[in-house]
């Protein structure tokens, strides 16, 4: 070994049954002997190809000593259910077989297993009218009309249905039988059955990546997919959910721009409440990630965005930190909004990821709900750090704490510290 194989006329089995090889002339090992022709199926190769990694280019051996022992098990393999009576029953042998014969000393090849869950597909029905005899007709009843009539229901390309109402144009060209189709419409619209199912091209469900990337972007179809749910459990598909994350990168991008569009951010130093916002996420996702649990990552983003936005927030401390938050999420936005912060272009995925500072997520102020005899009646910040002499002052020189008490005495005030305050009159 390696052995050079010979050229064969066609990579089809012999009139005799035997495999492709037996199709070679005069083929034999030093001339006389003759070849196994039944070569290792292909798995045998794929179920050790980590330890090639290790040392791709040794010419000697799979891997050397000091490269196995650098790189060891694998840390991480994530792959579907089925791999399990497959691909890693087959690694566990080689690798345990390797072991027996002293070429590495670990016992298992994987040192953590994650199965992802399967992307479902939500398939659409339209609903077939039955004539007297059972026979389907060329007329469609909408979803909420169809208990009225004898019907069946029949499966619709997913891609001519758009918040589960139908193309009926589309329709009539989706098959050559439904160019003359009528319809029973409720409020002008034909309204579609929905099921979550396996995606599958004869229930039509079947979303094209592609078609999704035109529209929204791959930023979008990324977040979308990672936003659908924990990454272990089955997750049904629905296009029509796909807008709230298109429009939260909008607002992502909008954190950049002034309102007509142009690129505007501050140097200024960011207020308390941006910095405790920024930290919030460098935390949530550092934890996260840790966890494989990007679902909860991207909700986080979302809120963050949502406070900035409040905030009025442009400044560069905040905005940079966030799209190196965000870029192993969102890469393509990320990469341009980096560019435009005036960072060498290519450059972001290097970032060092932010220091989380708890400091700032102290609290230092609270909004107590001040209630007049049990009734709330209004909500005041105040520092945490106050006792009860202090709020009592600052509750007596508030105006509108003084117009709900319309000049009545104050018989007792309570005070509980980062709860409530209640006066009673």
């Amino acid at each position: 070994m390696p052995l050079l194989l010979p050229e064969v006329d066609k990579y089809l089995p012999t009139e005799s049954g035997e495999p492709p090889l037996g199709r070679a002339e005069d083929w034999k090992y030093q001339d006389q002997y003759e070849y196994e022709l039944s070569t290792m199926p292909g798995w045998a190769g794929s179920s050790w190809y980590w330890f090639r990694y290790m040392d791709p280019k040794n010419k000697t051996q799979f891997a050397s000593e000091e490269a196995v022992a650098y790189w060891k098990a694998v840390d991480l393999y994530i792959g579907g259910s089925e791999h399990a009576t497959g691909h890693l029953l087959y690694s566990r042998f080689w690798n345990k077989f390797l072991k027996d014969i002293g070429y590495h000393n670990e016992e298992e090849p994987f040192k953590k297993l994650i199965n992802q869950g399967m992307i479902q597909g939500r398939s659409n029905f339209v609903y077939r009218i039955l004539d007297e005899e059972g026979r389907g007709t060329n007329k469609f009843v909408s979803l909420g009309l169809k208990n009225a009539y004898p019907t069946i229901p029949l499966h619709v390309d997913v891609n001519i249905v758009h918040n589960d109402v139908l193309d009926l144009e589309k329709f009539k060209s989706f098959r050559p039988d439904f160019a003359n189709a009528e319809f029973i419409l409720e409020n002008g619209k034909y309204i579609c059955g929905t099921e979550v199912e396996k995606m599958s091209k004869s229930k039509f469900n079947v979303v094209n990546p592609d078609d999704i990337i035109s529209q929204y972007g791959a930023d979008t179809l990324r977040l979308y997919e990672m936003f659908l749910g924990p990454l272990e459990q089955a997750k049904p598909w629905n296009t029509n959910g796909i807008e709230g994350v298109y429009k939260f990168l909008r607002k992502v991008w909008r954190l950049f721009h002034d309102a007509d569009g142009n690129f505007q951010v501050s140097d200024e130093e960011p207020s308390k409440a941006e910095y405790k916002a920024l930290h919030k996420i460098i935390k949530k996702v550092e934890d996260d990630i840790e966890r494989f649990s990007f679902n909860t990552s991207v909700s986080a983003f979302m809120i963050c965005v949502n406070e900035l936005t409040d905030l009025k927030c442009n400044k560069r401390k905040i905005l940079q930190d966030l799209i190196i938050c965000l870029e192993p999420y969102a890469p393509h936005i990320t990469e341009e909004l980096w560019s435009l912060l005036g960072n060498e272009p290519g450059t972001i995925s290097y970032a060092p990821y932010p220091v989380f500072n708890p400091d700032y997520l102290v609290e230092s102020e609270f909004a107590y709900p001040v209630s007049i005899n049990g009734k709330m009646r209004m909500n005041l910040p105040l520092a945490l750090d106050l006792d009860q002499k202090a709020v009592e002052a600052i509750l007596m020189e508030n105006q509108d704490v003084q117009k709900y008490l319309d000049g009545k005495p104050v018989k007792k005030i309570i005070f509980v510290k980062g709860k409530i305050i209640n006066i009673v009159i």
